[in-house]
């Protein structure tokens, strides 16, 4: 037997021997895989009677959910793992909900089957800025509530936003969805990874960006001033979108699809994905494509509409 053999033979030996050990192991807790969890969780309430209009929460893994609060004061539940509590303090005008990791190295070897939870009972009403950063946690926010700006940072987990804001909104996530709906806006800014973006029935003021790697991006009902959205190989369907001034799309393989949507000025540009839909007003089109096929109004009046692809097919009607 060569070595290399003999390595992949070890190798094997080992898996199996790991398989045979687990399965003696589960067998004798009686096949039951939550006596395998060997983190405790508590539940801790904060009652909180000072005012403030910021909100500021750093956590690493807890799911953040917003639930209007009955009494008309502040109250955070927090269920969490013993050696990762949270504080939950105001300071001058911000409220501060923080993670306090005291956990050892060989606290890391563990298994759990519970997800940490962070419940914040808030009253209704306006507040200035909302800021989020979580690691794998999902943030929810509900409506009924008005903000000044609010930011978002997560990386697995999803967010959800029905509360208008009067300025910025700013959505970061890696594999987490992005949902927003039912809102009023300043201005969007949403960034992705392979987490899909899906906004319906917003007006928004100013400007919305999209940025995605491979998710796919859904707008529906929407009006704002531009609209800029850059990708790898999602695609990007708007339906009754409507800008004041631009649409600006680049994709590499994804496709782009209008439903019913228009800009002042309209620019397209993707690799191999297809551009197609219809548009709500004349355009003078400017397009090409290398080899796919083209099939465009012959309108001579409208603004400027310039679409390009290298091996995609583009298909635009005028509604």
């Amino acid at each position: 037997m060569n070595k290399t053999s003999k390595i992949w033979l070890i190798a094997a030996l080992s898996i199996l021997t790991g398989i045979v050990l687990f399965t003696v192991a589960i067998s004798a807790l009686g096949w039951d895989f939550n006596k395998l969890n060997n983190s405790v969780y508590e539940t801790n309430t904060y009652d909180l009677s000072d005012k403030f209009t910021d909100i500021s929460i750093d956590t690493k893994t807890a799911d953040i959910v917003f639930l209007p609060s009955d009494s008309g004061e502040c109250r955070v539940v927090c269920y969490e793992q013993v050696k990762m509590k949270h504080s939950a303090v105001v300071e001058g005008n911000t409220l501060s909900i923080k993670v306090i990791d005291t956990r050892k190295w060989y606290d890391y070897i563990s298994f759990t089957f519970s997800s940490p939870e962070i419940t914040v009972y808030l009253p209704r009403g306006s507040y200035d800025t909302l800021k989020v950063d979580t690691g794998t946690g999902s943030v929810d926010i509900p409506d009924g509530y008005n903000f000044e700006e609010v930011r978002f940072s997560s990386g697995t987990g999803n967010v959800r936003c029905n509360s208008s804001v009067s300025g910025l909104i700013h959505i970061k996530t890696s594999t987490g969805n992005v949902n927003i709906s039912n809102i009023s806006a300043g201005e969007l800014n949403l960034s992705v990874s392979t987490g899909n973006v899906n906004v319906k029935s917003v007006a928004c003021e100013g400007n919305i960006k999209a940025v995605v790697s491979t998710g796919k991006v859904q707008m529906t009902d929407i009006t704002c001033k531009n609209l800029t959205s850059n990708g790898n190989t999602g695609k990007i369907i708007l339906e009754n979108v409507i800008a004041s001034e631009k649409f600006s799309i680049k994709r590499d393989t994804g496709d782009v699809k209008f439903i019913g949507s228009d800009a002042a000025e309209i620019y397209v540009e993707t690799d191999t994905g297809d551009i197609t839909g219809t548009l709500l007003t004349e355009k003078v089109f400017i397009v090409q494509s290398d080899v796919g096929k083209i099939d465009v109004p012959k309108t001579i009046t409208g603004g400027r509409c310039e679409i390009s692809t290298d091996t995609g097919d583009i298909k635009i009607k005028i509604d």
